[in-house]
């Protein structure tokens, strides 16, 4: 049976009105607005001719219903900069990154997901510390956050938005937690929005209705929205960069040539480092000292990025995958065939996470792998 779910994410997806697709397909808008309503049968003619404008296998929209993402289900950081077309692309691209993993599960045993609850009490560091001793990663920096991640069974894919405003969002799907990160940015910040996300999934759970403060009938969904990105980033902070290893690690006088060089140890930016240690409850630099490191690492290049940064992290748990399909003659296109998805779409879930190469290496049933795993 046709699924008019189907068809309002593949639009969503290519970043489509209805009247765009309509044009795009020869047909007329209240057509695609009947059929996304379930209100029209579809004509295998229309189908076809979706599916070829869309780039989705014709197969792709006679499936069973997507799992349906809501705004309020995810995590956007930036919801009052991002247009409603990025925002949907972006929920598009869980629902196909959830069915991907289901594909996954079906075929290897992957790793049971371990992110206990902890109690709601809990300030941001207070939690990033409890998940530390949970997870038993004492103080030490973490070498490897994405392969702790998938160690610990939290789904991470990739994102390839090309934009800013859509850089890391994460969701909880029944029982299984997933994350989704943007190679837009630097390693080093890559690896802070990873850790942001962890915050949401252990300090937020997506979803609930959040309540209006005293006094107030309603709530302001941007300023709810401020509050928990501000507890995301300090459980983020606490949990990449403990207080204990900082001021064991730290000299007293601190600069920004201090600031550059410890960076690496935590594998963090300049500025997330500098800002961490200036507002512990009993902070390292002064406000003097703080802004001076600031204007100073701005002046080297490090407000916009990460001057020869850290390599980018990549994930064992694909690499591990694609390698046992490798050994079957198998690769990406196999994986698109059986979800009758095009190749790019798993292609994108996986860039970002995974090193890239030129799309024609993986064109056609016994083209060589896309994506190569890395020794």
């Amino acid at each position: 049976m046709f699924s008019s779910k189907r068809l309002s994410l593949a639009r969503k997806r290519r970043r489509l009105t209805a009247k765009g697709l309509a044009q795009k397909a020869g047909v007329s808008p209240v057509t695609i607005t009947r059929l996304e309503n379930g209100q029209n049968e579809a004509v295998p003619e229309t189908v076809e001719k979706l599916a070829e404008v869309l780039g989705y296998p014709a197969a792709f929209f006679y499936k069973d219903d997507p799992s349906a993402l809501t705004r309020e289900a995810v995590s956007f950081r930036s919801l009052k900069s991002m247009s409603a077309k990025e925002r949907d692309a972006a929920l598009s691209a869980g629902e196909i990154g959830v069915e991907v993993f289901s594909w996954l599960e079906e075929q290897f045993n992957l790793p049971s997901l371990d992110l206990p609850p902890f109690d709601p009490e809990l300030t941001p560091d207070a939690a990033a510390e409890a998940l530390r001793q949970h997870w038993g990663l004492g103080y030490e920096p973490i070498p490897n956050l994405l392969k702790l991640f998938e160690s610990k069974g939290i789904r991470v894919l990739g994102l390839e938005e090309n934009t800013a405003n859509v850089d890391a969002f994460s969701f909880w799907e029944e029982e299984s937690a997933y994350v989704f990160l943007n190679s837009y940015k630097s390693a080093e910040r890559s690896i802070f929005d990873a850790a942001h996300e962890l915050g949401h999934l252990v300090l937020h759970k997506h979803g609930a209705t959040p309540q209006a403060p005293k006094g107030k009938s309603e709530i302001n969904p941007f300023e709810d929205t401020r509050n928990t990105e501000i507890e995301a980033n300090r459980f983020a902070a606490a949990f990449l960069m403990p207080e204990e290893d900082l001021r064991l690690r730290l000299p007293r006088f601190i600069t920004a040539d201090v600031i550059i060089k410890a960076k690496r140890r935590w594998r963090v930016s300049a500025m997330a480092l500098a800002y961490r240690v200036h507002h512990f409850q009993r902070p390292m630099l002064t406000e003097w000292q703080y802004r001076s490191i600031c204007i100073e690492l701005g002046r080297r290049g490090y407000r916009s990025g990460e001057p020869e940064g850290i390599s980018r992290e990549s994930s064992v748990l694909w690499k591990m995958v694609l390698s046992e399909l490798w050994s079957d003659r198998k690769n990406l296109q196999h994986i698109a065939n059986d979800l009758s998805l095009p190749a790019g779409e798993v292609e994108m879930l996986l860039s970002g996470i995974l090193p890239r190469i030129e799309q024609s290496e993986f064109i056609g049933e016994n083209a060589r792998p896309a994506l190569r795993a890395v020794k």
